[in-house]
């Protein structure tokens, strides 16, 4: 696909997840647009465009079980979840909006692919809260100035966009286990870098749930756990490291 039909495609795809109820109607929205026939032909395409804008827009589908199978996923903590495709049931005790459940035991699956299009939808949700603290700190004048003149909201905004802009070169360049497997806890670490500083500069604001980071920063961490969260990550890397006795090039980190 060239850019101009990326461009339209993406445009295409933030309507329809901003105007679709989330759940099983945002599910059949997305298969008349064919999503499992661009998923087929332009993977490289279809999972970071899609699982990103579902971050950015903060709504949800079923896609996930396109990339991995309807099978159970492993969570942070050793636990197991499903997703219920085309449920509309709450998870259990994990996110109030995701059809997640948890499970008593589960099996070991690749996760490769899947732990790729996580990151790519916590990458989104990471962008989503830094634009909203972004026009927050444009918009708010505190002590007869913008609330973004003052150097330590500046630094607070501009650590999240280093950590998002390191977890996507991370992202863009996975493609074996161990690549997914970092891309997913560069991805996690930096949503929850977003959360935490995003909701330092929109204050007390931040922490009410009128406003719509709440939403996010929940998302972030449900969706941090899933497939390993990033602490668990970055020790499962360390163990794998010293087992080889040796370290990929840097890219691959």
């Amino acid at each position: 696909m060239d850019p101009a039909e990326v461009e339209l495609l993406t445009e295409t795809l933030r309507k329809t997840m901003t105007t679709v109820a989330s759940g099983p109607a945002l599910d059949t929205a997305l298969l008349e647009l064919g999503w499992r026939e661009l998923l087929a032909e332009y993977p490289e395409v279809a999972v970071p465009t899609v699982f990103r804008l579902l971050g950015e827009t903060g709504a949800h589908a079923s896609v996930l079980t396109d990339v991995v199978g309807a099978v159970p996923l492993p969570y942070a903590g050793g636990r197991w979840v499903e997703w219920g495709q085309g449920a509309t049931a709450p998870g259990a005790g994990l996110d109030e909006e995701l059809p997640l459940r948890l499970l008593p035991a589960g099996r070991p699956v690749p996760v490769a692919a899947g732990r790729r299009a996580v990151g790519w939808w916590l990458l989104g949700t990471g962008r989503a809260m830094l634009t909203l603290a972004r026009g927050h700190a444009l918009d708010r004048v505190q002590f007869g100035r913008p609330l973004a003149s003052f150097q330590a909201v500046r630094h607070r905004l501009a650590e999240t966009l280093v950590a998002l802009e390191g977890a996507e070169a991370v992202l863009a360049v996975a493609e074996d286990g161990l690549g997914s497997l970092l891309a997913k806890a560069a991805a996690g670490q930096a949503a929850l870098t977003a959360a935490r500083h995003c909701q330092q500069v929109l204050g007390g604001i931040g922490f009410t749930a009128e406003h719509p980071l709440h939403r996010h920063v929940r998302r972030a961490v449900v969706l941090d756990g899933l497939l390993g969260s990033a602490r668990e990550l970055t020790r499962e890397a360390g163990a794998l490291l010293r087992a080889e006795g040796a370290a990929p090039r840097l890219v691959q980190l």
